[in-house]
């Protein structure tokens, strides 16, 4: 089934649907190569809008881990998710509450994909050692795995200061720390980049207005060396 006809699905959730504008889930879909059978986890899976499009492409035989640390649960991410995981599409969907730095269980090794989706700007306030995080990462996949790491660019040379105040992270940062753990660069998309954005205003749902799903983002997806 083609990665727009997973969107397309009669199922799929209205509020979903109102989000997919701004955040292009086919692209994603495609960007991520999530394919039925495939082992994948999202990191901070929040309500689960992401973790449910690679449910549906990975299919019944594959298997979707959600990571949520206690305090994304606690603050805003507990019911929906919740919710989210009782829907019976999401049969093949794992619930995995445990902090963004922390090892994956056992069960959830040998992974094909993880992803970070709008996220990584997060990792700064919440206190992550993201040198754990990453090599958690890199141990959870397979030889081979990928990990894709998409979020709202920050100007260049910002580092981590906009993280908690304008919802961005300088892709330098990204890039930088991934390589550090050991990762290969392998592709890069555009499909969510926008320049005219000015990268000086919260992008976070909350304040992002009717500039919400605008954002100019970077997309990266680097690879565990076989």
């Amino acid at each position: 089934m083609s990665a727009q006809a997973l969107v397309d699905a009669p199922d799929r959730t209205e509020a979903d649907r109102k989000l997919d504008a701004g955040r292009h889930p086919a692209a994603l879909i495609e960007f991520v190569g999530a394919k039925p059978g495939m082992r994948v986890a999202e990191l901070m899976a929040g309500g689960g809008y992401t973790t449910e499009l690679l449910a549906r492409a990975v299919g019944p035989t594959g298997k979707v881990y959600g990571e949520n640390p206690k305090v994304v649960l606690e603050r805003f991410a507990g019911k929906p998710w919740q919710e989210r995981l009782a829907r019976p599409v999401n049969q093949n969907m794992v619930r995995l509450d445990q902090e963004l730095d922390a090892q994956f269980p056992p069960e959830a090794s040998n992974l094909d994909v993880v992803v970070s989706n709008i996220i990584y700007h997060d990792t700064p306030w919440l206190g992550v050692d993201r040198a754990k995080m990453n090599a958690a990462v890199f141990q959870a996949l397979k030889p081979g795995g990928v990990y894709v790491v998409l979020d709202s660019s920050a100007k260049p040379g910002s580092g981590i200061t906009d993280g908690s105040t304008l919802h961005r992270i300088d892709e330098q940062v990204v890039r930088d720390e991934v390589l550090a753990a050991g990762f290969q660069l392998q592709e890069e998309s555009n499909a969510w980049r926008n320049p005219e954005d000015t990268r000086d205003w919260n992008s976070s749902p909350s304040a992002a207005g009717e500039r919400r799903g605008t954002s100019d983002r970077f997309a990266l997806k680097f690879v565990k060396p076989q």
